[in-house]
């Protein structure tokens, strides 16, 4: 197996659901966790350690984010979370004074930098621009993770694995997202005309995709198991040269004539980060949302340039 190095910079829970999730599926053969407490990553290594039996061979510990710049990877979900009443661009002033200041000491990093702090467009758009990486490599969890969500309530109405669902969501990873209803696909054939599919559906489940964070957090206090999952999956997906297509949020320059905004549409990934960015074909309301979307993301940035 080739040696592969992973870094994760934020060891709360989301932090520790990425790094179990990571081991488990093998993906790493080194895996360097860093806090801001040095003690929880101490002690988050020292615990992931004693469960090597139960994963691939793999070397766990704390380490500096200097020490994480030869990593091919590096997961950031250092940051504030948030609260039940609050929107993730209402978490944005923190985050960005944390995304500036993990910036500078990733000035050069030569790996790539994967997002997964909320809000993640806006913080993928910073990172990419206070680090000076290049777009490509400078990738978002965005809306991957309302996609598996969807999957799942839509497997749930008609009663399928989310497995054979086929669809996405785009835009912003939060309020102003949009499910593409238009070209979700099951079998082959379109959801629209699945046998059981009622159109009331579609609000009904975009609503409950576009609240379960909120739900959860009101609930526990926070979302990290799917988040972890999701998080190692892409990795895989990456550092395996997998060529998958995934939405995802990167800092776009052309599709849909936007530019200097991150938000996701389809992404091509292979082991050197967004090899391609897809237009999707959208039926008129849906680009009209879409392009909503980008626009909410757009005023969240100048707010904080301001």
């Amino acid at each position: 197996m080739q040696n592969t190095s992973i870094g994760i910079i934020g060891m709360g829970w989301v932090g520790a659901s990425v790094a179990i999730s990571t081991l488990q599926q093998g993906i790493a053969t080194q895996l360097l966790v860093n806090d801001l407490q040095t003690d929880i990553a101490e002690g988050e290594a020292m615990d992931l350690t004693h469960g090597a039996s139960f994963f691939p061979s793999a070397e766990v510990r704390a380490a500096s984010v200097s020490d994480m710049r030869q990593c091919q990877a590096i997961v950031i979900t250092a940051g504030r979370g948030g609260s039940p009443e609050e929107t993730r661009l209402q978490l944005l002033k923190d985050n960005v004074a944390i995304a500036r200041s993990l910036s500078e000491q990733l000035r050069g990093y030569e790996g790539l930098l994967i997002i997964v702090s909320n809000p993640v467009d806006v913080l993928t758009y910073f990172y990419q621009k206070y680090t000076g990486l290049p777009a490509q490599r400078v990738i978002g969890t965005g809306t991957f993770l309302d996609t598996v969500r969807l999957r799942e309530m839509v497997g749930q109405k008609i009663n399928l694995a989310p497995h054979n669902v086929h669809a996405q969501v785009l835009g912003e990873h939060g309020d102003s997202e949009l499910v593409h209803w238009s070209r979700a696909m099951v079998g082959g054939r379109s959801l629209r005309s699945w046998p059981g599919w009622n159109s009331a559906y579609e609000e009904e489940l975009e609503s409950a995709v576009r609240n379960a964070a909120y739900e959860i957090i009101r609930r526990k206090g926070a979302t990290n198991h799917a988040i972890g999952l999701l998080t190692a999956a892409l990795l895989r997906s990456l550092l395996r040269d997998e060529r998958r297509i995934i939405p995802l949020s990167t800092v776009i320059d052309g599709p849909f004539g936007l530019r200097q905004v991150a938000l996701s549409l389809p992404a091509l990934v292979t082991r050197r980060g967004i090899e391609r960015l897809w237009e999707p074909e959208l039926e008129p309301r849906e680009r009209e949302r879409f392009l909503a979307s980008a626009q909410v993301l757009r005023e969240a940035i100048q707010s904080v340039q301001t």
